[in-house]
């Protein structure tokens, strides 16, 4: 993967949350649909102990998520955003580290990647080697082709060839934008994500539509952003937080060291 490319897709990644509770305008309250409201009590206690945050603002929310997603030691990203040209789609666990392990899809392609302390393991399929190589000469690509795709290949961490796909694996990087939002983001209502109790908070910029889900039991980690739009809805997940991330070299013992090549 070129490093320019991956660069861009990063920045794209860590900016959605940063999109999504910038300067945006006000959006009205309400789902896409697809939400569980929480039932109501019979016994109904006060509003403020039947309601999620009732005391707190929607950029109070947004604040508190950011700042507890920030300080996890670990989460797993899962979804699509896109740069403007390419698509990426990520099942990725990462920790403050530099470990990950997981797939990285663009192009048409994938990449399975797995990090240590060490040392950077990956292995693209030949839609992405080809999509990477593209504009060069037909027997180049071919050659390489024949020789990696499909195939593990090994590099120390620290090499230009790791940091090709490894920079996604940097999850300072990625929550960067986590900081304290200056969000006009509308309070929604109580509802279930995936069997985890969580709030909605929802905002507009322009055509764009947001919709951020917080959980509401435990740490208020930030469990979901989706953005809806005309052309290219994008959705990211946040999951297993704090969590060890898997990071057990493959056991193939057919690998391409890159350090030696």
């Amino acid at each position: 993967m070129r490093r320019t490319t991956a660069l861009c897709l990063l920045a794209a990644t860590a900016s959605l949350a940063l999109t999504a509770c910038g300067s945006g305008k006000p959006e009205a309250a309400g789902g896409d649909g697809k939400d569980t409201a929480a039932p109501a009590s019979k016994s109904a206690p006060s509003t403020a102990e039947q309601t999620p945050f009732a005391d707190l603002s929607g950029q109070e929310i947004v604040d508190k998520a950011f700042k507890a997603t920030r300080s996890a030691t670990s989460l797993t990203l899962k979804g699509s955003i896109s740069d403007g040209k390419d698509t990426v789609r990520l099942d990725l666990a990462l920790d403050h580290e530099g470990r990950c392990a997981g797939s990285i899809g663009m192009g048409g392609g994938n990449v399975d990647v797995i990090r240590t302390d060490d040392t950077a393991y990956t292995k693209f399929d030949e839609a992405l080697l080809r999509s990477e190589s593209e504009g060069e000469p037909k027997s180049e690509t071919d050659s390489m082709v024949d020789m990696l795709a499909d195939r593990w290949m090994k590099a120390d961490a620290d090499s230009d060839d790791a940091k090709e796909v490894t920079e996604f694996c940097d999850l300072d990087e990625l929550l960067a934008g986590f900081e304290d939002s200056h969000t006009v983001a509308r309070k929604g209502k109580a509802t279930t994500l995936d069997g985890t109790p969580a709030f909605t908070l929802t905002e507009a910029d322009g055509k764009d539509r947001y919709t951020l889900y917080v959980a509401t039991e435990g740490k208020p980690y930030l469990l979901r952003i989706e953005k809806t739009t005309a052309k290219k809805p994008e959705t990211l997940s946040f999951t297993d937080y704090d969590k060890p991330v898997p990071v057990t070299p493959p056991a193939d013992k057919d690998i391409v060291d890159l350090d030696k090549l």
